[in-house]
């Protein structure tokens, strides 16, 4: 993990949810049902899915706890290694598209379009 985050910090979990019960509880609400056994999607894809997220989103929880559930799930070090290689493309792939965005925003600016106003916080 990095140095900002600590196995450690997930002991404040509950002090999370004891701050934000409502949406604490809705969270987990969710994750329940995605994590739900007896779905379509059987327990080792699902965590292989869950760990191709947790590598393009960078949660080093996630990727922590659903590296070991695949493993139970009966996932293989190639299928990991896969996963990752497969998380990677998709997150290259997704900035290709944003480049694709930036020609047109681009090409638009050069046609003397106004840009778009900027944040404060920009």
């Amino acid at each position: 993990m990095s140095a900002y985050q600590h196995p450690e910090d997930l002991s404040l979990a509950k002090d999370l949810a004891a701050l934000a019960p409502l949406e604490a509880q809705a969270f987990l609400g969710l994750k329940a049902a995605a994590e739900r056994s007896g779905g379509a999607i059987p327990a080792k894809y699902r965590e292989l899915i869950s760990i191709a997220v947790a590598l393009t989103t960078q949660c080093a929880y996630c990727i922590d706890v659903h590296t070991r559930y695949a493993a139970a799930a009966g996932a293989t070090r190639e299928e990991i290694a896969e996963t990752a290689f497969i998380a990677s493309a998709l997150r290259a792939g997704a900035a290709v598209g944003h480049g694709l965005l930036a020609l047109r925003l681009f090409d638009a600016a050069a046609q003397g379009a106004a840009p778009a106003a900027r944040s404060e916080a920009v």
